[in-house]
């Protein structure tokens, strides 16, 4: 619960602040490379020729700017190790903060010209500090620096790995990915690459957004004498400021502060900054830099008198304690410029980065409402319920999703011909609602040999044991199966009976489907229009897409066993599924062989729709029909004929419950892109339990499960491999041997989904779950959607 908070959260913030935190952090890098950008620009303005004799002492500098600008100086800042022009500061006007500066020629005293891009950098510095809104912007920026601060700390703990000390799992991104997974991957990898910088960037930061940030700072880093000192400057300030303090600008000797700041910085002097008090009365404060300095913001400080030049205060950095240093050096942290050239420019290359987790943030969050957007499009069909006593009842019983996709198409017909309709999973259909009901459409698959299917369970249990008075209810079935079991459409016909036995009475003949016989669908059509005067859908026939082979990959070179396969397809254009959703392929294009169904492997946003796929021989060696025709038959970039299939039973749950997945052989198809579809979404609660023959051989995915496995997107990885031990091990052992975790995740809410082979693997997982946690809780776990069966 507290991750899914954090989580939310997480996205909640970074879609608010994310763009404030790229416009920081583009303005932020520009404006900390000024100095070097403005040399290159303004070489002519900006370099001045170095000369023998030397840079010329404070007061004469003055003197000659002074008369020059017809302006009082209030500070200077001189840099004697390159070629560079120093600047001088003017007396504020009346009400300003800051005066005007001007670039000058140490060694001369002459004024330079003005150079170009001061005005962009200071708009770059505005922006970066302000938003250039004022105050308002400040407090925007400050909000964002702390956003900044949370998304690290959260980050890391959304993506902590389970293999903590892989750093694979931390810094490498997968190229292989694509769509959804890889925008994921990409704002995941990449911000910890930042992590360090925006950390530092960030509690630096906030030293000039709050007062309450810097005050604590200072107090928790700073030496005590330092501290000490302050607060005695600070009360004089106080003072000063309540009294009637001269308005003219104190009386300087500049020769005197000169040979002061020379005695007590010695021959290393090689930079420094003089900045005079606004009015007389108050010290003078010289910042200076010597040639041994740790880095070019190890500055030392110089408290004295303008007038007499007496030192009331020097701080050296090198007598500072560490913490004190890095208080010092809060801005050289902040642009990297601590940590030398180096430094810099990885500063500068996160910064630069800051747009792309805006943007992939965007595009994520964007994507995550197109899929919820698209996922309650396909569960409403575009039809609105209308639960009102006079409306049609429209239940279905869907394995595969097919008998859901008709029965929105039945709701589709009747609501065009203005017949309210109530469309519900038979799982929520009660006795009362039978009983309020007066016409009935039921459209019910049977899974596998006279079986209801997983999500039905319920209702036959509930309901079709009990006596019930339906003689008001009248009612029609579409039964859905396959002719090649013995009980075929039995469950549908087991519903039919019992609706039959409780006098109700049926509207037309129950309409047998054989694997999605059109021709049986088209008169489900005609009578409805008969009954209601909707007009019939023309055929519930979808037409076969091209669909071309890119590439087969063998997944078990040298099994014992039959060759698996990955297959990609190229899909057509505008082609989109969800994970869990079915492709139907037409052997040899075509039509009159049967259609065979294999579950997705792959994500839409992958570029390509995967399936894994076992090649089948019959006893007398001649291969399956479908199978042989895309193991063998087809080549690469020839086309075949295919169709989507929604299949929403198994469509991975849209929270971050925790998931429970359990597949043998090519089951792993369907498991896999739900997977997918779960790391894309940030959900990590995933457990996998696959099995195969040998390890050695039939690992299938073994790079990519393991892959995930490090990166703690899977947090459980089971495998039974059958025959690398004398006694065979399956899926269903595994599961057995963990009963204790297994209660545990479901106890947290998790979801079952089970894909493969029905005879052994799924009925042996259904059968120990059955063993460990009760009927009850199984029954209760299919009823609430939470244990789900992609099987054949």
């Amino acid at each position: 619960m507290f991750k899914k908070a954090l989580f939310q959260l997480h996205w909640l913030f970074g879609i608010s602040a994310g763009l404030v935190l790229a416009l920081m952090g583009v303005t932020g890098a520009l404006y900390a490379f000024e100095g070097e950008i403005m040399a290159a620009l303004n070489p002519q303005v900006l370099r001045v020729e170095a000369r023998d004799s030397g840079i010329l002492p404070p007061a004469e500098l003055v003197r000659k700017i002074q008369a020059a600008a017809g302006k009082t100086v209030s500070g200077l800042w001189v840099d004697t190790r390159d070629a560079s022009a120093a600047r001088v500061f003017f007396t504020p006007p009346s009400g300003e903060r800051r005066g005007p500066m001007r670039y000058f020629d140490p060694y001369t005293g002459e004024l330079l010209g003005r150079p170009a891009g001061q005005q962009f950098f200071g708009l770059m510095l505005q922006l970066h500090r302000f938003l250039a809104m004022g105050e308002t912007g400040k407090q925007i920026t400050a909000a964002s620096t702390l956003a900044l601060l949370f998304f690290c700390l959260s980050g890391l703990y959304l993506r902590w790995p389970r293999r903590a000390l892989n750093w694979r799992a931390w810094l490498t991104l997968d190229w292989a990915k694509r769509g959804r997974a890889f925008k994921w991957d990409l704002h995941a990898v990449a911000g910890t690459w930042c992590l360090l910088f925006y950390l530092c960037a960030s509690l630096t930061g906030l030293y000039w957004s709050y007062d309450w940030y810097r005050e604590g700072m200072t107090r928790l880093l700073g030496d005590a004498s330092a501290q000490q000192q302050d607060k005695r400057d600070g009360s004089r300030a106080s003072r000063a400021g309540r009294g009637e303090a001269p308005a003219a600008p104190p009386a300087v000797d500049y020769d005197a502060v000169w040979r002061s700041l020379q005695d007590a910085a010695g021959p290393g002097l090689v930079a420094w900054n003089l900045r005079l008090p606004p009015v007389a009365g108050k010290p003078a404060t010289v910042f200076y830099l010597l040639a041994d300095a740790e880095h070019p913001r190890a500055l030392n400080q110089l408290s004295l008198d303008p007038l007499s030049g007496q030192v009331s205060r020097n701080e050296r950095y090198a007598d500072k304690s560490f913490s004190a240093q890095l208080l010092t050096s809060v801005y050289a942290l902040h642009t990297g410029e601590y940590f030398g050239l180096a430094g810099r420019i990885l500063m500068l290359l996160a910064s630069l980065a800051m747009p792309l987790f805006a943007i992939t943030g965007w595009l994520l969050y964007l994507e995550r409402r197109r899929n919820k957007r698209a996922v309650s499009k396909a569960r409403s069909g575009l039809v609105a319920a209308d639960t009102g006593q006079t409306s049609w009842l429209i239940g279905f019983a869907s394995q595969s999703g097919f008998a859901e996709h008709l029965a929105w198409q039945t709701a589709g017909q009747l609501q065009a011909a203005g017949v309210p309709v109530n469309v519900q999973p038979l799982a929520r259909v009660d006795q009362q609602m039978l009983s309020q009901a007066q016409n009935a459409l039921f459209v019910i698959s049977t899974f596998g040999d006279g079986q209801a299917p997983d999500s039905a369970r319920g209702f036959e249990r509930a309901l079709l044991g009990r006596e019930l008075a339906l003689g008001e209810l009248r009612y029609a079935v579409l039964a859905l199966g396959d002719r090649q079991y013995q009980q075929f459409c039995g469950f549908a016909q087991r519903v039919h009976d019992w609706l039959t036995r409780q006098g109700a009475a049926s509207l037309f003949a129950a309409i047998e489907v054989d694997s999605g016989d059109v021709e049986a669908i088209a008169s489900w059509n005609r009578q409805l229009s008969a009954l209601t005067g909707a007009v019939a859908l023309p055929t519930l026939e979808r037409a076969f897409d091209e669909w071309r082979l890119l590439a087969r990959v063998c997944l078990n070179p040298g099994s014992a066993g039959a060759p698996t396969f990955l297959l990609r397809l190229q899909p057509p254009e505008g082609a989109t599924w969800q994970a869990g959703d079915l492709l139907e392929v037409l052997p040899r294009n075509d039509r009159e062989l049967a259609v065979r169904e294999y579950s997705i492997a792959s994500l839409s946003s992958d570029g390509a729709l995967e399936l894994i796929v076992r090649q089948e021989t019959h006893p007398d060696g001649s291969l399956g029909l479908g199978s042989g025709w895309l193991c063998q038959e087809l080549v690469p970039a020839q086309v075949l004929k295919a169709r989507l299939r929604r299949n929403s039973n198994f469509h991975p749950p849209e929270d971050a419950r925790p998931l429970i997945l359990l597949g043998n052989g090519t089951g792993l198809a369907g498991l896999r892109s739900v997977l997918k579809a779960r790391i894309a979404a940030g959900h990590r609660r995933n457990w996998l339990l696959f099995g195969e023959r040998n390890q050695a051989h039939d690992f299938y995915c073994r790079d990519e499960l393991q892959g995930w496995l490090a990166s703690a997107d899977l947090t459980r990885l089971d495998l039974a491999f059958s025959r690398d031990q004398a006694r065979k091990v399956y899926v269903q052992d595994r599961l057995r041997e963990s009963a204790e975790q297994l209660r545990d995740w479901l106890a947290q809410g998790a979801s079952i989904y089970v894909c493969g082979s029905l005879t052994g693997m799924a009925s042996g997982v259904d059968g120990v779950l059955h063993e460990l946690l009760g009927e009850a809780a199984v029954t209760e776990l299919i009823e609430q959607g939470r244990y789900r069966r992609d099987v054949y």
